[in-house]
């Protein structure tokens, strides 16, 4: 099976630029609504999409993503509805990689290797579980590569050279690094502890490092991508779905395009 990731990052660093990885909730404003969001992001240069898996406690999110899992899930979302939209995703877009991203109780509540087949059958490419440990990693990581389907993990600010071993250890894909040690949001880091944080993960592992969490602006997209091999933005784009709702995908587009712009104009990431 083609590593859609892998592909995807080779081809930005073929480029000369950081990959762009752009965030949304599943369902929000309704799952009738989401195809057109996610061919906003497409269309727009994003190179992956994570989308979310709507739930009732969110503990990593901040107002903006809280609010959009409320809308999905106030529209009725199920999970099935996500690996529906999925899979419609994966018919229109064979080539760009989709990541799941939510929290243990959806994906684990019928078993480990339910979701992992589930999300294997659908097109899914990774999986980023919020709440899930490196310790417990036998809760879901065996399934998932059994299915080949990457688990992706997360890199914080306290993720010191004595932790970032059992971060890497089973996880594939990307390493995602949250930039701030708090939830997601307006709150920025400075790129100084980016860099360096950058720097320290780079030493400690060949994946290709993203950094999320406060991205908000073509130039802070710019800035860390001079150095990561990946920027993640999420809340921002959540912002734009909340306040245009179902008529978001060309506000959602015209957003994406100005970021990537952005990357497309840096140096490649070192």
């Amino acid at each position: 099976m083609k590593d859609r990731i892998a592909s995807a990052f080779a081809h930005a660093r073929a480029e000369g630029r950081a990959a762009l990885i752009t965030f949304v909730t599943g369902g929000d404003p309704t799952p009738a609504d989401t195809a057109a969001v996610l061919d906003a992001l497409v269309e727009g240069g994003a190179d992956l999409i994570e989308l979310g898996m709507p739930f009732t406690d969110p503990m990593a999110d901040g107002s903006a993503i809280q609010l959009a899992n409320l809308r999905s899930l106030s529209a009725g979302t199920k999970t099935a509805d996500i690996f529906a939209i999925a899979t419609a995703f994966r018919t229109r877009h064979p080539n760009v990689p989709l990541i799941l991203m939510g929290y243990a109780n959806p994906m684990i509540r019928r078993g480990a290797e339910w979701f992992a087949a589930q999300a294997k059958a659908a097109g899914v490419d990774g999986v980023i579980c919020v709440d899930i440990p490196p310790e417990e990693d036998a809760e879901l990581g065996p399934a998932l590569r059994a299915c080949g389907v990457h688990l992706i993990r997360l890199a914080t600010p306290t993720t010191d050279v004595a932790r970032l071993p059992a971060v890497l250890e089973g996880s594939s894909g990307f390493l995602y690094y949250v930039s701030v040690a708090g939830i997601t949001g307006k709150q920025q880091a400075a790129q100084a502890s980016i860099d360096e944080a950058v720097a320290h993960l780079k030493s400690g592992t060949g994946l290709p490092i993203a950094v999320g969490f406060g991205v908000r602006t073509p130039e802070q997209a710019a800035a860390i991508g001079s150095v990561a091999d990946g920027v993640v933005v999420g809340s921002a784009i959540v912002e734009i779905i909340g306040q245009h709702g179902a008529q978001a995908a060309p506000h959602v587009k015209d957003y994406v395009g100005s970021l990537r712009a952005a990357l497309n104009a840096k140096e490649p990431a070192r």
